[in-house]
């Protein structure tokens, strides 16, 4: 089992590299734009990491391997970034983060746990369906969601590609 701690303000760096390691991913699948996309600053995760709102996987040795940040939008605990370093994907970091993230919005009195994420990545929409997220239809989104929505696609990400995923949670 992998263990999962709290973020902490001075893990900015790590996360960053976290994030273009696992980004990089995107190459492969014709998606360079994501791939060459930079992270959050440090100043961002810091303030994740300062409202309890993010968590980090660790090896044996206490080394992130892996993070997640959250945010409370719609009643529901939503996740903007969900990265593990690509030699640790598959080996239980990213669902020890999932259920953290669940136990999080369980405490919180929240009923779901959404994202957005790609349609025909196989390490995306097809892994979070398994995990027990199930594509939600364009009228379930609601106003946080199609803003979310709206934020990507100014990003430059084609909504043609990209799910709303959701979680629900039975406490």
């Amino acid at each position: 089992m992998t263990a999962v701690r709290a973020s902490r303000v001075d893990d900015g760096p790590t996360l960053r590299a976290i994030e273009v390691a696992a980004g990089a991913r995107f190459r492969d699948v014709g998606l360079e734009h994501v791939a060459a996309d930079e992270p959050l600053s440090i100043e961002a995760l810091g303030a994740y990491a300062a409202a309890g709102r993010s968590w980090v996987a660790v090896d044996d040795g206490g080394e992130p391997v892996g993070y997640v940040l959250v945010q409370a939008i719609g009643g529901g605990a939503h996740i903007e970034q969900l990265s593990v370093r690509p030699n640790r994907q598959g080996q239980g970091a990213g669902r020890a983060l999932l259920a953290c993230v669940r136990h999080w919005a369980v405490e919180q009195e929240m009923s779901s746990v959404t994202l957005t994420t790609f349609n025909h990545v196989t390490w995306n929409r097809p892994l979070f369906e398994h995990l027990g997220f199930r594509a939600m239809a364009y009228d379930e989104l609601g106003p946080a969601l199609l803003s979310v929505r709206r934020a990507e696609a100014d990003r430059g990400l084609d909504p043609d590609l990209r799910s709303c995923m959701r979680w629900d949670l039975q406490s």
